[in-house]
C-alpha cells in the first residue's frame, strides 16, 4: 500500500482523510488483506498514518516509485496499491497477484500493479531523470488486465472525496 505523498490536493494526509467513516486507507488494505496478501504499507518518515506496520521509504526523492523500489527492494515481488483507491476489490489484487509476471488492471495506470525484482533497472533509472509514471510505464510493458476503470479511480481531491461519499450513500439506498 503506498502512502507516501504529500497529498497537497487534498489537504495532507490522504491515507488519513475520512471517507465512509473510516480513513481513506483501510478500504484498499481491507481488500488487500480480503485477497489473502501480506498488506505492508509504504510511506515517508512523516506520514501520518493509523497504527499500521509501515516500511519507510527515503524522505527524498518525492516520486510514487520510490515506495515501489523500496517495497521491491525489501519484500520482493509485489501488488501495489495507492491508499487513495478505494475501489479496488479483493478479486482484482488477487487476480494481479496470482498473474505470471508484471501487470496493471488498466492500461496507462500504474495502480493497482504487479511489480518484480527484474523491474528495478529501469524504477531506480526512472527514478534518477524523475521520469512521469506513464513514461516509465510505457518502459516497463506490463500485461494489462483489463479490469473496469472505476476500480482503480484514486481519490484527490475534497471534491472527488465528497463526490465518492455521495455515490456510496446514494449506492445505499433502497
Amino acid at each position: 500500500m503506498l502512502a507516501g505523498g504529500r497529498g497537497r490536493r487534498l489537504g495532507g494526509a490522504k491515507a488519513l482523510a475520512t471517507f465512509s467513516g473510516e480513513p481513506l486507507i483501510k478500504r484498499p488494505l481491507a481488500a488487500a488483506r480480503a485477497a489473502g496478501l501480506d498488506a505492508v504499507v509504504v510511506a515517508k518518515p512523516d506520514t501520518a498514518l493509523p497504527d499500521l506496520p509501515v516500511l519507510v521509504e527515503p524522505a527524498e526523492p518525492t516520486h510514487p516509485l520510490v515506495g515501489v523500489v523500496a517495497a521491491l527492494e525489501h519484500h520482493g515481488a509485489l501488488v501495489a496499491v495507492a491508499c487513495d483507491q478505494p475501489w479496488v476489490t479483493p478479486e482484482l489484487l488477487r487476480a494481479l497477484a496470482e498473474h505470471d509476471g508484471p501487470a496493471i488492471a488498466v492500461a496507462d495506470e500504474p495502480f493497482p500493479g504487479r511489480y518484480e525484482p527484474s523491474q528495478l533497472p529501469v524504477l531506480r533509472a526512472a527514478l534518477a531523470e524523475e521520469a512521469s509514471l506513464r513514461r516509465t510505464l510505457a518502459q516497463l510493458a506490463p500485461a494489462v488486465l483489463g479490469a473496469p476503470a472505476a476500480l482503480v479511480r484514486s481519490l484527490n481531491t475534497p471534491e472527488e472525496l465528497a463526490a465518492a461519499e455521495r455515490a456510496l450513500d446514494e449506492a445505499a439506498r433502497p
